[in-house]
This record gives structure tokens, sequence and C-alpha cells, in this order.
């Protein structure tokens, strides 16, 4: 595998910035340290990259706080089906919650044209198969690589989040033993290996076709009412086992002990393994009223949350509210965040302040990015979740010609 900047379309201070920390390419080779100490613009950058002789796209997002001179957190944003990374970004927020936390985001663009003019879609292994699909899995490690070599970040803090079809091409790069992330998080997207059906007609993982280097940290987020990537699996050929499903065979993959603690509240149920492998865990939500759209936080949140914090008596009454210890008000961006970021601490995942009052989850809702909508997936069918050993498979759910 071969990759590099094509130079014909990098920008002249990018080319520049390679020189003065010996990043040349030799030989479709890069030899040379990270660009610590090199100054950037902050903002949004397109990025181009050649993987194994074509050129691939992506958009980097630099927060105000970057110099050069201190190494940063990075979060790979995948987009979903049918979109592009700066729709994604406007969908995630997560370009706004790198700009409040000090943070690079990297979007790339999947090599799939989309269903619109300029949008596109993941070449997921095991479920498209349509012309002009290159491998992502060789994309996304040249990606890293090229991060790593262009800005100056923290290796060990690089991690990854997808919607849609951009978290089952995540999936699936950890299955195939892909390494470079320190955590990753999916909304409605979690996916632990190719379904395959038993005999006694339940879907579950197919344990053959994921096979993690390692344990790794997961948070995911999944809406009971989700058509598309259906919550208790159906859907698609390529879908078929449920959330729950994939989410057993992670605890299992990543060597989780005991039960979940777990707790419900304004219809968010929030579950939380911490005891697993090498020190991952793994974090989930479940929304009873959610879709396939990327959860909002209620738009009058933040002046509640304000509210409780004052001293004036009767600005808002919380002594006979039932405080969760989890918040139900959910920013997937922020809360993978605080995730990522104290992966190494017990217990402070989705924790509030125990002087705030409940906020009442919201269902999940529209989304600006309105050309980020994802087609993919059917009707709901009955609950798959199952144990992780599946005996005696029937037949595979592979994907089909033209699927997404």
């Amino acid at each position: 595998m071969a990759y590099g900047f094509r130079l014909g379309r990098f920008p002249q201070r990018a080319f520049a910035r390679l020189v003065l920390t010996g990043s040349l390419l030799m030989g479709g080779t890069v030899v040379a340290s990270a660009a610590c100490g090199v100054p950037q613009q902050a903002g949004y950058h397109d990025v181009s990259l050649q993987v194994e002789g074509v050129t691939r796209q992506g958009v980097a997002y630099l927060p105000p706080a970057y110099t050069g001179d201190k190494k940063m957190a990075v979060v790979f944003d995948f987009h979903g089906s049918n979109s592009f990374p700066r729709a994604q970004m406007l969908r995630s927020s997560w370009d706004k919650v790198a700009e409040r936390e000090g943070f690079i985001v990297f979007a790339p663009q999947g090599s799939l044209s989309g269903s619109a003019p300029g949008t596109f879609a993941w070449n997921v292994p095991g479920v498209t198969f349509r012309e002009g699909g290159l491998d992502e899995v060789a994309f996304i490690k040249a990606a890293l690589a090229e991060v790593k070599q262009d800005y100056c970040v923290d290796p060990d803090r690089i991690y990854a989040s997808g919607y849609s079809g951009g978290g089952r091409m995540i999936s699936a790069y950890l299955c195939a033993g892909g390494e470079g992330f320190a955590g990753a998080g999916f909304v409605n997207s979690l996916r632990a290996g190719l379904p395959t059906e038993r005999r006694d007609g339940r879907w579950v993982p197919d344990a053959t076709s994921c096979q993690p280097a390692r344990p790794v940290s997961i948070m995911a987020f999944h809406g009971v009412k989700d058509e598309s990537n259906p919550y208790a699996g159906g859907g698609k050929a390529y879908w078929q086992y449920g959330f729950r499903a994939a989410l057993q065979r992670w605890t299992e993959l990543d060597g989780c002990k005991g039960k979940a603690t777990a707790e419900t509240a304004g219809g968010v149920t929030f579950s939380l393994y911490d005891a697993c492998g090498k020190g991952a865990r793994i974090a989930t939500f479940e929304f009873a009223e959610g879709t396939h759209d990327w959860p909002r936080p209620q738009p009058n949140a933040g002046m509640m949350a304000a509210a409780s914090k004052t001293d004036a008596a009767g600005v808002v009454q919380v002594s006979a509210v039932r405080r969760p210890g989890f918040d139900p008000n959910i920013d997937p961006a922020a809360r993978m965040w605080d995730f990522f970021r104290r992966a190494d601490q017990q217990n402070v995942v989705a924790t509030v302040n125990p002087a705030q009052p409940s906020l009442k989850a919201v269902a999940a809702c529209g989304d600006a990015a309105t050309i980020d909508q994802n087609t993919e997936g059917q009707t709901a069918e009955g609950m798959t979740c199952s144990n992780s050993k599946p005996a005696e498979p029937r037949r595979s759910g592979l994907g089909v010609k033209g699927a997404l």
C-alpha cells in the first residue's frame, strides 16, 4: 500500500510545512515525524491524499487553540450514506465541540457515489458490492498516518465517531483488526461482524468476521424506532441482527465482566460496562422514541440547567424531582468526547452534578443538514438478541449489489 499527498492539489502553505518538517514524499512513502512546531490557520482545510494510486478526500477542522506547539487529540467523524464530510460535521457538531475543547476533527470521505449529486457512501466490506468501491480499510489506515504526519497530534488520543453507514464502516475496520483508534462512538450503527442466521432462525453476529486487534472502548447510541438500521434487527440483508445482539458481542470481544449498570430516565436508558479487558469500557444510550436521526438536546434544556443553579427562590422547583444518575438530555458528540477523554477514570462517563434537576430527554429529531438524510433500511422485525456463540449457521446476511 502506498499513500501520500498529491502535491498538485495541496495548498502551498501545507507544502511549505512539509518542507519545514522534512515530511516530503520519497517513493510514495512518508519519511519524517509529526508536524509539531508549525502553526496553521484555524478552521476547515480540504485534504487530498493518495491511497494505492487513487486520490482520496477529507476535511480537517483545526480549533482556534491549535498552535502546532502542543499535541492535540483527534476525532475522525465518519459520514453516513448519501452524505459528505462537511454535512456530517454540520449534523454531528463535532467541529463545535472541538472549537470549545481544543482538539482536531478529521472527516474522511467514502469512495462510493451517493444517491444525490455530491454525496458519498462507504464501501463497507461484506456489505456493498458496487462499481467504484475502493479499499476503505486501506484508506482509513492511510488517513490515520497522514493526520499524524501533517498535524501536531497525540497518537494515543485518536478516536472515531460514525453515523449510520459511517459507524458501520468503523465497525468493519475494527473487526478487520484495524488499529489506531483509542475509542469509538456509534450513532445508529453499531455492528460486530456480518450477520449469520442460525438454524433456529435467529440472526447473530458471525464471530469469524469480527476479530479486533484488541479491546476498544465503545459508546453507542440507538433509537428504538429506527427503521433504517432497525434496533431490533431485520431490515436490509447486511443488518439483520439488532443493536443488543451487537452490544452483547462487543462485551465478549472486549472481555467485559459482570452485568452493566443501567438506569432509565425520560425514555432514555443509559448502560455502562466499566470492567472490560485492557481498561476498555462500553457505554450505551437507547432512546425509546428515537428514530434514525442524530439525537439533539432539548431546546430549552440549557435554560433549565442554568435556572437550577440560581439561588433565587421560585426560579425552578426541583425538590420533588427525582434526579437520575445521568443526564438524559443527550448531545452525542459532547458525550462521546467526555467518554473518550475520561476513559481512564471510574464511572464518570455520564454522571451529572447532583445539584442539577432531572432534564426531560429528547426523542431523536430532525436535522438542519437535510442533504445527509440516510435512506437505508426497512421495517423492524422481531428481537434478535442472543449470545455470541452462533451454532450451526444456516446462511449469511451479506450485502447485495447496489446496497449502501
